[in-house]
């Protein structure tokens, strides 16, 4: 079959559906600097690690003749694709990141960028999260985007602060209990 009737996969579009996370209209990519020098090193790996040793395969694969039904071809084809959109995608977010060290609020009560902050809600159910970057939030671990609705209820309060936070359910009080950061010179300096 000819190639004009098949969709060509070694396209170079970003329609695979990774698109960057929406930052509000006129903000910054905030960015700790141990997140952003997990980015960098997941880039470099991929730069200097990774891609070069899947190229290396396909073009292994390559000279084995008949690439139709060559798996490692084929494969390294689809991972270095993979590999390639990952660059890509690091190389925008690292290039409009805005590093923020959290410790140079140590000692604060109030909740910036960064803070670890626990809180309890009308039920007295008390939960810990800390506020990060967008590319670096892990909820597993207790870690929120900055824009997320908890982050936003949160930030500018104290501790001792009752603040709304809008929920599904409705609006729903909840306290500030603790706020914490880490001690300068702990989290590094950025990269």
């Amino acid at each position: 079959m000819s190639k004009a009737f098949t969709k060509e996969a070694d396209a170079d579009d970003d329609e695979d559906g990774v698109a960057l996370p929406a930052l509000p209209a006129g903000s910054r990519n905030y960015i700790t600097p141990a997140g952003y020098r997990r980015l960098r090193e997941e880039l470099m790996t991929l730069l200097d690690v990774e891609r070069p040793k899947v190229v290396e395969t396909v073009s292994w694969a390559a000279k084995n003749g008949d690439r139709s039904e060559n798996g490692d071809y084929l494969y390294g084809k689809k991972r270095l694709r993979e590999i390639d959109r990952r660059i890509r995608f690091l190389t925008r977010r690292l290039d409009i990141a805005e590093v923020a060290d959290p410790s140079a609020h140590h000692g604060n009560d109030q909740v910036f960028f960064g803070a670890t902050v626990t809180y309890a809600n009308a039920r007295g159910d008390e939960r810990t999260v800390t506020i990060k970057g967008i590319d670096e939030a892990d909820s597993l671990h207790g870690e929120v985007s900055w824009i997320s609705p908890i982050a936003r209820a949160l930030l500018k309060a104290r501790e001792g602060d009752e603040v709304p936070l809008v929920t599904p359910a409705g609006v729903e009080r909840i306290e500030i209990l603790e706020v914490r950061y880490p001690q300068p010179g702990a989290g590094g300096a950025t990269a």
